[in-house]
């Protein structure tokens, strides 16, 4: 989708990916064949580019430090990926400006161990690996002691953290952007649901009004000017009987904004292309009253209808727009594709009535549970 984006701004485009069946590849001017943690691919990367922006985070930025040049630039800026790539110094960072969080420590804290908890802690807990994680990977759910010494005798002590659990009534999440000049952009707050741990759906703009709105866009303005951040970023939220609590920071791109596609005049990923390549853009504003974005997640191969036949149905849905990725295999989980409904109620109560039903248009045709497949 960067790639698209790019190309639609006639800008070439040059891909370092391992596999020339990567979706990127596609529509790239160029491709650099090597792993994306391969240093020397990186090197080669440089020579035909201005800027090297990154649709994930997991990067060295210690290692592509040594390869920054005055005739290239990283952006995100390497020094504002290296706070927010490890989940350890991103919750130090948010704790150091006061953004209110889950409770967490880090798993080789001496206040946590086999048979003790931190003083007012109680199961269950969420542990989490500082990198990597995502998708419900590098995330573990820890019931009882039981859980926690499994936890504790298989990972590294250090490389691990430990939240409260938070109760929490909606799941939030917000995109924001900063260009080379400073300037901020935000796109809706918007309600996501998670599935398993991976994001099911989305509905934009959220129906919880203007003061949580405005609380969510001072963290991310705050956020992005105290990193020098440039680029798109990311921000997950719980929102329940705590308040607004961060969840967690992406500095990328976002599942949660894909309907910014259709559903804005600027969408995520021509914010990070213009921004990258140092063109002018204009504010974000939703085009439409809202959008429904819903994910494919991969099915298990003994569903009854092949893949082509479910995308036909869905392409046969009115006002259903279809993103299909490309990948070279489906497996059961894996983000395979996107649809996104544009929707017209202004009323919030309607809009999500309006959301709903096309979810369920959308789910009877490609559901998470391939069992009630029809």
């Amino acid at each position: 989708m960067l790639v698209d984006a790019a190309r639609k701004r006639h800008l070439d485009i040059v891909v370092q990916t391992p596999s020339r069946a990567d979706p990127a590849s596609a529509n790239a001017t160029k491709l650099i064949l090597a792993e994306t943690q391969d240093i020397n691919g990186t090197s080669q990367l440089l020579q035909d580019c201005t800027c090297v922006t990154f649709e994930n985070e997991w990067v060295n930025t210690d290692q592509l430090a040594l390869l920054e040049k005055d005739d290239c630039i990283f952006l995100p800026p390497l020094s504002a990926l290296k706070v927010l790539v490890d989940k350890i110094s991103q919750r130090q960072l948010l704790g150091d400006m006061n953004i209110s969080g889950p409770d967490w420590m880090p798993l080789s804290s001496n206040e946590i161990g086999a048979s003790k908890l931190p003083v007012g802690w109680e199961f269950p807990l969420m542990a989490k690996s500082a990198r990597g994680g995502y998708d419900g990977k590098g995330t573990k759910v820890i019931n009882d002691f039981s859980d926690l010494i499994r936890l504790i005798e298989s990972v590294e002590l250090k490389d691990w953290l430990v939240e409260k659990w938070i109760k929490y009534e909606k799941e939030l999440a917000l995109v924001a952007s900063r260009d080379q000049k400073g300037r901020v952009r935000l796109l809706p707050l918007v309600e996501t649901k998670q599935f398993k741990q991976v994001c099911d759906w989305v509905i934009a703009p959220t129906d919880l009004g203007h003061p949580i709105e405005a609380m969510a866009y001072n963290i991310a303005s705050s956020l992005l000017r105290e990193l020098n951040y440039v680029g798109v970023l990311a921000i997950e939220f719980f929102y329940g009987p705590s308040g607004l609590l961060v969840n967690e920071v992406a500095p990328r791109t976002h599942n949660s904004a894909h309907f910014s596609i259709e559903a804005t005049n600027a969408s995520q990923f021509d914010q990070q292309i213009c921004i990258a390549a140092g063109l002018p853009l204009p504010d974000p504003h939703l085009v439409v009253p809202g959008a429904l974005m819903v994910n494919l997640l991969g099915l298990n191969q003994s569903v009854s209808s092949s893949t082509d036949q479910r995308l036909m149905r869905l392409q046969q849905i009115k006002g259903a727009n279809v993103h299909w990725y490309g990948k070279d295999k489906e497996t059961p989980g894996r983000k395979m594709g996107h649809v996104t409904m544009l929707l017209s109620e202004d009323d919030p109560q309607k809009r999500r009535e309006e959301a709903l039903k096309g979810l369920n248009e959308i789910r009877a045709v490609w559901p998470l549970n391939e069992a009630v497949l029809v």
